[in-house]
This record gives C-alpha cells, sequence and structure tokens, in this order.
C-alpha cells in the first residue's frame, strides 16, 4: 500500500517536472534568438552609443543564456 502511493505520487510530479524543463529550453532558445538579433544589429552598423548598449545588452544575454541553456 505506501509503494503504491509513494509510485502515485511520483507520477504525479512527473509533469511538473517536464514543464519545467519545457520552459527552460523556451527561454533558452528565446535567448539565443535574441543574441542573433544584436549580433545581426550590430553587423549592420552603429554609433558608439548604440554600440555600448548593444555590447551591454549583448554581455547580459550571454550571461543569461549561461546560466538558462545547458
Amino acid at each position: 500500500m505506501r509503494l503504491l502511493l509513494v509510485v502515485t505520487v511520483c507520477f504525479l510530479f512527473i509533469p511538473v517536472g517536464f514543464a519545467h524543463v519545457q520552459s527552460d529550453q523556451a527561454r533558452c532558445e528565446k535567448t539565443k534568438q535574441q543574441i542573433r538579433l544584436v549580433q545581426s544589429k550590430m553587423r549592420a552598423g552603429y554609433t558608439r552609443a548604440q554600440g555600448e548598449k548593444l555590447e551591454a545588452r549583448l554581455r547580459k544575454l550571454r550571461a543569461e543564456r549561461a546560466k538558462v541553456c545547458r
């Protein structure tokens, strides 16, 4: 009886864990897409002030990618 309870509880939490993995994957992909967008803007040319903002944004996105993408 106790084993059945443990197994049932485990099955209840599997979808929660899987949803968390999916959301991490979606967040990872979104971050990668934002990095590509910033890099594209940088290739198109920019002023000094714009370049500083783009570089700061790129650093922030790369840090987020390091945390989220595994």
